[in-house]
């Protein structure tokens, strides 16, 4: 019987065919499984074979060799579907060309295409679909990582101030001469608490948040989720689910936002935890020298009588080295980065879009200039809020809960801009 198709396979066939195509083995070998309970089903009712040959199958049905052997049939019967007809049976029928092979393989590209792909759609579609699960991660679980990096924070830095209180701090006292003395007792703790103000003021400050109350504040745009007018430097934070004035970005180890209202004290929580981690790593590691060479006698042959508690501060000097470099190093790249990011008047989030409209307007042959960039010097001050030259002491080097220059809304730009750009 003609048609306007050229063969017709069954569904099995089909399926066999769209795994052959997919690459996918494991649904070959599903659809034979699937076919041995329809072989086993219909062996009874008599097929080709009758009783006896249904009988048959249910016999071969069980074995891991019918599969193949059926999977195996089902590709030499594709391989003379695909091949042309030159006589016999299928003389009368319309012989197979490149044309309608072409057709059978595009129809089966179209039916595998549309389950994920369409005119509207393009491969940021399918990634997007792809990483969704890891997008609710982010949106649902992540969220829960900020309390455990918190407890993690408090944890290492109340050891590290117990191991230097109880094994360092003594030894200054008793061994060091009087000025060395009164240097590590205010510097350390002058450093100790400018790492405890600032990271309380960061973690428990918010970072300010565009009016929801209010449609007449000046926007660029609207917010796609939160629905509200999204003004200058404003982004939407998918952990807090709400859009953040001036955001960088999402700091797990505050388990909160960077901000317009905290970002000077993110950042100097960064800054003087690596000077921090630099002066115990420096102060204490002739200590740690001495403890390593004690630690490595207690192979020896005959160990020096060291006592519990000698070993234990040993242990604990190796310890405190150890983390403080190591958080000197991390912490130290982080901090630098974002210097960088501050002396040119950005934000993590900014730079993104800064160099994707930096390559765009430089294929048109035009530069683009960051409309809040007012200078090396001038965004230090403006991030600080230094006014006058004794705001370095009072605002910079001792713990101050100031509030930053301007509402996080309204933003002065270097120049009066004429063309659209990036903001």
């Amino acid at each position: 019987m003609a048609t306007s198709t050229a063969v017709r396979l069954r569904y099995e066939e089909l399926l066999f065919y769209a795994a052959c195509v997919c690459h996918c083995w494991c649904l070959c070998l599903c659809v034979c499984v699937c076919m041995e309970g329809r072989a086993c089903r219909g062996g009874g009712g008599g097929g080709g074979g009758g009783g006896g040959g249904g009988g048959g199958g249910m016999r071969v049905g069980s074995s891991w060799r019918w599969h193949l052997s059926r999977a195996m049939r089902l590709a030499l019967r594709w391989c003379r579907l695909c091949r042309p007809r030159r006589g016999g049976r299928g003389a009368g029928t319309k012989p197979w060309s490149s044309g309608a092979l072409w057709e059978l393989w595009s129809y089966g590209q179209l039916l595998l295409k549309s389950l994920y792909f369409n005119v509207q759609n393009n491969s940021d579609t399918l990634l997007d679909c792809v990483f969704e699960p890891v997008y609710w991660i982010v949106d649902n679980v992540t969220h829960w990582f900020g309390v455990v990096f918190v407890a993690l924070v408090i944890l290492l830095t109340g050891s590290v101030l117990v191991i230097v209180y109880m094994c360092l701090l003594p030894v200054v006292l008793t061994t060091y001469p009087v000025y060395w003395i009164i240097w590590h007792l205010c510097c350390g703790h002058w450093l100790l608490v400018m790492v405890v103000f600032h990271y309380y003021k960061a973690t428990t400050t918010s970072p300010g948040h565009p009016p929801k109350d209010k449609t007449d504040i000046p926007s660029v745009s609207i917010c796609k989720k939160c629905i509200v007018p999204k003004p200058a430097r404003t982004h939407h934070c998918s952990i807090c689910n709400i859009c953040i004035l001036k955001m960088d970005h999402h700091c797990p180890w505050l388990n909160n936002c960077v901000g317009h209202f905290n970002h000077r004290y993110f950042f100097c929580f960064c800054l003087y935890m690596t000077l921090g981690c630099i002066y115990c790593s420096v102060s204490c590691r002739e200590m740690f020298l001495d403890a390593y060479n004690a630690v490595e006698s207690y192979y020896q042959t005959v160990p020096p009588p060291f006592t519990f508690r000698e070993k234990t501060a040993h242990k604990s000097i190796i310890f405190l080295w150890v983390l403080t470099s190591s958080v000197a190093v991390a912490l130290g790249g982080l901090t630098l980065w974002h210097a960088v990011l501050i002396m040119r008047g950005e934000t993590s989030v900014e730079r993104h879009i800064n160099r994707k409209e930096t390559r765009r307007l430089k294929e048109k042959g035009k530069v683009f200039r960051n409309p809040y960039h007012h200078g090396r010097k001038n965004n230090w001050k403006v991030l600080f809020g230094v006014e006058k030259t004794s705001h370095w002491v009072t605002r910079v080097l001792l713990p101050s809960s100031h509030l930053p220059n301007g509402d996080g809304i309204l933003w002065d730009c270097a120049y009066t801009r004429r063309d659209p750009m990036a903001i």
